[in-house]
């Protein structure tokens, strides 16, 4: 497991968890992209990353996550997990991470599928 993507997802979980913009905006350089499905207008910069994270957010314990590196690259990361909310559907996720050489992301892009879907 590449330390860098872990260190980013924990960063990440700890940003889930907390819904503060000092830890939103840590995950990503000033200019990033965030894209909650692939063909979905990104979230551009801190300031948009932000609103649109709490616009979307989830309440603090309400999550588990689980994952697992598919492949990496010096600037791509590409992880699949699985998230379940507590009394509700668990998710199947992709996750395509683009980073700076400091260990942000530059771009941030997420598939999710209900589990409860799959058939």
């Amino acid at each position: 497991m590449s330390d860098r993507v872990a260190h980013w997802i924990e960063l990440y979980r700890t940003a889930w968890e907390s819904n503060e913009a000092e830890d939103i905006q840590a995950l990503f350089v000033e200019d990033a992209e965030y894209r909650t499905e692939p063909h979905a207008e990104p979230w551009t910069g801190h300031e948009e990353i932000v609103d649109g994270w709490l616009e979307a957010a989830d309440e603090p314990g309400e999550t588990s996550f689980e994952w697992e590196i598919v492949t990496e690259t010096d600037d791509l990361a590409i992880v699949q997990g699985r998230t379940g909310y507590r009394g509700g559907p668990t998710y199947a996720n992709l996750w395509v991470i683009g980073f700076a050489a400091d260990g942000r992301a530059t771009r941030f892009t997420e598939w999710y599928m209900d589990e409860g879907d799959a058939g």
